[in-house]
């Protein structure tokens, strides 16, 4: 109990009166561990996420957990809930592929029409979630928190399927959650998007390229098949 109490207690203080809470600092820091085992496809990556996502929790319900910083905003809030939910379900699916064929996740691109559905979910979602968070109570500018609790529901869901497009969700998040975080006074999250903008690219392109050889892979298996079977035809 005494632990958890400094815990929650705990904070790192700058001159002029800033301070930094440590529990905003560690959840930021398996969050970025969860994204680093994610890009490389580990199933560890959906753990380490959770424990990060029930501290985050309770920095961003500073009211409900009497924070030293008393901003509430409950978009962050909400996504952290949500990303409990979705990372149970990405730590089964990925458990399973893993058992079924060895690896945790086959990176592979959503159709075009699974990319639209994206994009107005994306849009729609946000619209819809405004007047809620605003009605709650959250802090303005109340579209972006909506946002980037839509945006990070779509692109944890993405990482679940295995969707490489996944990636550039993150970044649409993370470019308006940077002057948000800022302006509500949440500088380690704030300065962790800026991180996590350049290492989602990161991810982006190191699943692109897995994708690409095991394309180039399946291409040389099917033409060598073809070569070796009789009934194909060669012209």
């Amino acid at each position: 109990m005494d632990l958890l109490q400094w815990l929650f207690d705990a904070r790192i203080d700058f001159a002029g009166g800033q301070f930094l809470l440590l529990r905003e600092v560690l959840g930021n820091v398996f969050g970025l561990l969860s994204a680093l085992g994610g890009m490389r496809r580990r199933v560890w990556a959906w753990p380490i996420g959770i424990a990060g996502n029930l501290l985050l929790l309770t920095v961003f319900l500073g009211t409900v957990f009497g924070s030293p910083n008393s901003v509430d905003l409950l978009g962050q809030a909400g996504r952290q809930v949500m990303f409990i939910a979705t990372a149970v379900y990405g730590w089964v699916r990925w458990n399973q592929a893993r058992h079924e064929g060895g690896t945790a996740v086959e990176p592979r691109w959503a159709s075009w029409g699974t990319r639209a559905l994206l994009v107005v979910v994306l849009v729609g979602g946000t619209a819809a979630l405004t007047p809620l968070f605003r009605m709650l109570g959250s802090y303005e500018p109340v579209w972006a928190d909506a946002w980037i609790f839509m945006g990070s529901l779509l692109a944890t869901f993405g990482m679940a399927k295995g969707w490489v497009e996944f990636w550039l969700i993150w970044v649409a998040v993370d470019i308006v959650g940077v002057p948000l975080l800022l302006s509500a006074g949440y500088y380690a999250s704030a300065f962790m998007y800026v991180f996590y903008g350049a290492f989602t690219l990161t991810g982006f392109f190191v699943w692109w390229r897995v994708r690409s050889r095991q394309d180039a892979e399946e291409a040389r298996v099917t033409v060598e098949t073809a070569h070796l079977d009789p009934t194909v035809r060669q012209d």
